[in-house]
């Protein structure tokens, strides 16, 4: 995405469990999730995450999407993120990708991919874009 735009900012979220299949030392888990950007992307999102943790520590994988409803630089739509995240040894993979096709209203058109940071501030969000 060499023509991307860069849109960033901070973000909080809340997961709250809905329901969890535990057995034989694995987790397999259902949660709902509520996200609030601010900065270059303003709005909320709403979501659902499958999750799977193993009786290794360090080892588990998350599944999830979930709809944006806001504002990008002054453009105002909706569109859907995909997550897909793998955690082995404790080394952490994750990839968010726009849903091709997903934009509504001026966000019609946007692809792109959304690299999500923790730190001790917080969560923060840097979502590369383009729109067609």
């Amino acid at each position: 995405m060499s023509d991307a735009a860069l849109a960033e900012g901070p973000f909080e979220v809340e997961i709250s469990p809905e329901e969890a299949d535990e057995s034989d030392g694995t987790t397999v888990g259902r949660m709902s999730l509520l996200k609030v950007f601010h900065g270059d992307l303003e709005g909320a999102s709403r979501g659902t995450m499958l999750t799977a943790t193993t009786s290794v520590d360090g080892s588990a994988g998350y599944v999830a999407i979930e709809r944006v409803d806001g504002e990008l630089d002054g453009r105002s739509g909706t569109f859907l993120l995909q997550h897909s995240g793998v955690m082995s040894g404790g080394e952490q993979s994750l990839t968010v990708l726009v849903v091709p096709d997903s934009g509504t209203g001026e966000l019609e058109g946007i692809a792109g991919e959304m690299e999500i940071i923790i730190g001790e501030d917080g969560h923060r969000y840097q979502l590369r874009y383009t729109l067609a």
